[in-house]
């Protein structure tokens, strides 16, 4: 790999963007598309990425998006299971099929005829600590409650948590492997309790055939520091979860409670367990619906 950290600066933000949204490694996104879809595309120069850089709209930024075989592909990493992510990728769609439009040469938007369009694709990999099932659909109409909704996105949340979703690592190797050096790390840490060295031993501890490693080492100062970056927002937001909860014993469980779910860091359904009521018990006494 002949890049360098300081030319890879655009990619500092999450190390799955760095490693799947860079257009040094676009057989690796190819790779990843072909495992989601079931397809075997072999040509990477086939892929236009059209990731939104440095555009920040409410304190979000497009992790990864490309365009290939009419598809317009969302991918968006979380280390923390949030419900409300269909609204984030309805306000990342309107920003690339907006840009699409400005730049495209046989897309007339005022046209009297349908104007065809790539079809979105709206993905979400999870790899947070809080069990989730392999595969879980999230839908934008969710959000309205009862209230009928003429705008529905629907994205597929896939935990790539190590040990999950296997056919799916089988068919994308620098996946697996991404998720098996995440893991790795989390691993380190308890041991060491230094995630500098957490990072340093779980990048060396990949194999020698690893596809992701020489990359991993070529811009391992960069890389540390995403990883520090991702893994302290990841404890920080356990740590606020935990926190909530203790100052709920104190002041009222379930104003806590309220206060968590309105934040998307649990579920109605899991407050509800929380507070000993069903859903709808819940519901009725807080407002709130699922």
């Amino acid at each position: 790999m002949s890049e360098n950290i300081s030319t890879n600066r655009e990619y500092k933000d999450r190390l799955f963007k760095f490693i799947f949204g860079n257009p040094e490694n676009k057989e690796w996104t190819l790779s990843l598309y072909n495992a989601i879809n079931n397809t075997s595309y072999e040509n990477s120069d086939d892929i236009q990425l059209t990731t939104i850089q440095d555009a920040v709209y409410m304190n979000m930024k497009n992790d990864v998006s490309f365009l290939i075989n009419d598809i317009m592909n969302f991918y968006e990493q979380q280390s923390s299971y949030n419900p409300n992510m269909p609204m984030r990728f309805l306000i990342y769609a309107g920003m690339v099929y907006s840009k699409y439009i400005e730049t495209s040469d046989n897309y007339f938007e005022y046209s009297s005829s349908q104007q065809k369009a790539p079809a979105p694709q709206c993905v979400c990999f999870y790899n947070g600590t809080a069990n989730k099932d392999d595969r879980i659909i999230l839908k934008l109409s969710d959000a309205f409650g009862h209230n009928r909704s003429d705008i529905e996105v629907t994205v597929a949340m896939i935990n790539i948590n190590y040990g999950r979703n296997k056919e799916l690592m089988e068919k994308c190797k620098p996946l697996a492997e991404y998720s098996r050096f995440v893991d790795k790390v989390r691993i380190m840490l308890k041991e060491t309790k230094d995630l500098g060295s957490a990072i340093g031993k779980a990048i060396d501890e990949l194999t020698d055939d690893s596809l992701i490693k020489p990359f991993l080492m070529a811009n391992k100062a960069e890389v540390t520091r995403m990883c520090i970056t991702e893994f302290n927002e990841e404890k920080f937001r356990n740590q606020t979860f935990e926190e909530g909860l203790e100052k709920g014993k104190k002041e009222g469980i379930l104003e806590a409670l309220i206060g968590l779910v309105k934040r998307g860091l649990i579920t109605i359904g899991q407050a509800a367990s929380q507070a000993d009521m069903s859903v709808s018990e819940f519901e009725a006494l807080t407002g709130l619906k699922a």
